[in-house]
């Protein structure tokens, strides 16, 4: 247990200072390599491991590609354009655009979502008015985590503690609605106060050329993303593979755009990370490892034994327990393994009904602590350094470690007050 344990905090070293030459997929594949060559995870565990991610995969691979295609198609131009304008004109006011976006995207359309549709229309934004970046490119990666929290569908890894303890959407807004408005508040004041310096700049709007939007592409692709989207919810509240409505609408995408012959192909083949796909899969490997070597039952064990303790101090172990265990494991594996250790527990539950709240709680708001805590995280960086802006994991991490505790003790607090209610 202790080697496969030492695998993995080397890994998660690896991933968050990014020694040269390596970055995240090199790091966490250095990991999956040691498991199986150390015999901690089997190949055909290692082909299971892929099967099990296929869908996952599949599901960044197509949201990609939908970036690609709508970038090319004036997409993000346009939204940047209708930011700058709603900011009124100042940096303090275009932070706060920001996290407005985020949080009604990601409360309607997942984390991932904003990851993907928001990156790029902030990123041209800033780089036409010649901001510094880093303040709105955290609001971005931030509240998508951050406003995780408002819906069961806002955040896919809402749902396995939705479908395990069939939490109706009225006790899931009851628990969970007001701490994550508490939460977006939270975050938005400390951005604010923590990049004040950064934000003071004033912009002119006529730093931003008028786009013309009559294109066929342009239509095409806001029709499509709009039709994904909705499948995306459809498949959400089925539990269907959400990789169907993002491959779909790649493809459907990318078939009209060479129709047109409007598309780049070398372009969209540039916005393509391979290496997020081997990263997502070397590191579910890393916590095959982790399962195969009993780490991940002792986590489970721990969990369990918190059941002897009462009220407040369970609501804030399980809510910080999940959302540290997510920045090592990740959060859907996370999930898992603390829905496994509440479902065991008996009636625990029925004592303490704010329990499964504060473990969608740790689930939602950890990954802003580091990269690896979520994938729409992943994807954020990503996006970034396909654009040339490169963002150190440590540099993230700095700055998760005064945002994500206090957001989670306040939505941990706000739950056990609404359980004795």
């Amino acid at each position: 247990m202790w080697i496969t344990l030492g695998i993995s905090i080397l890994t998660l070293g690896l991933v968050l200072t990014r020694p040269r030459p390596l970055n995240e997929a090199t790091a966490a594949a250095i990991g999956a390599v040691l498991m199986v060559v150390l015999q901690r995870v089997s190949l055909p565990q290692t082909l299971d491991v892929l099967q099990a991610n296929i869908n996952v995969l599949l599901f960044f691979l197509g949201l990609m590609a939908i970036s690609a295609v709508a970038e090319q198609a004036g997409i993000f131009e346009w939204g940047a354009q209708f930011a700058v304008r709603f900011a009124g004109r100042n940096g303090t006011g275009l932070i706060i655009t920001v996290i407005i976006l985020g949080a009604i995207v990601t409360a309607f359309l997942s984390n991932d979502a904003t990851a993907l549709v928001l990156t790029p229309v902030v990123f041209t934004l800033v780089s036409k008015l010649k901001l510094n970046p880093l303040p709105y490119m955290f609001a971005t990666a931030f509240i998508a985590n951050t406003a995780s929290l408002l819906l069961p569908v806002s955040n896919p890894v809402n749902l396995l503690a939705v479908d395990a303890f069939s939490i109706s959407l009225k006790d899931y807004l009851r628990y969970l609605f007001v701490p994550g408005l508490a939460a977006i508040l939270i975050n938005t004041l400390l951005f604010i106060v923590i990049f004040k310096k950064d934000i003071k700049a004033r912009f002119s709007i006529e730093n931003i050329q008028s786009f013309e939007k009559h294109d066929k592409l342009f239509r095409f692709t806001g029709i499509v993303l709009g039709i994904t989207a909705v499948a995306y919810l459809a498949l959400s509240h089925y539990a269907l593979p959400l990789s169907l409505a993002a491959i779909g609408g790649a493809v459907i995408l990318l078939s009209g755009g060479f129709v047109w012959r409007r598309l780049d192909w070398k372009g969209v083949r540039s916005r393509i990370s391979w290496s997020i796909l081997v990263f997502i899969f070397c590191l579910a490997v890393v916590v095959r490892g982790l399962e195969n070597s009993g780490v991940i039952r002792v986590m489970t064990e721990t969990l369990l034994r918190m059941a002897s303790d009462s009220g407040l101090a369970i609501i804030l172990s399980l809510a910080f327990g999940t959302a540290l265990g997510s920045n090592l494991i990740n959060n859907w594996s996370m999930m898992m393994v603390s829905v496994s250790s509440l479902q065991s527990v008996g009636p625990f539950i029925s004592l303490h009904p704010g329990a499964p709240y504060a473990v969608i709680l740790g689930a939602a708001l950890g990954p802003n602590l580091t990269i690896i805590g979520s994938l729409s995280s992943m994807l954020w960086l990503v996006l970034l350094r396909q654009r040339g802006l490169s963002i150190h994991p440590m540099t993230y991490f700095k700055l998760g470690l005064v945002v994500m505790p206090p957001m989670v003790l306040v939505g941990a607090l706000m739950i056990y007050l609404i359980s004795k209610m």
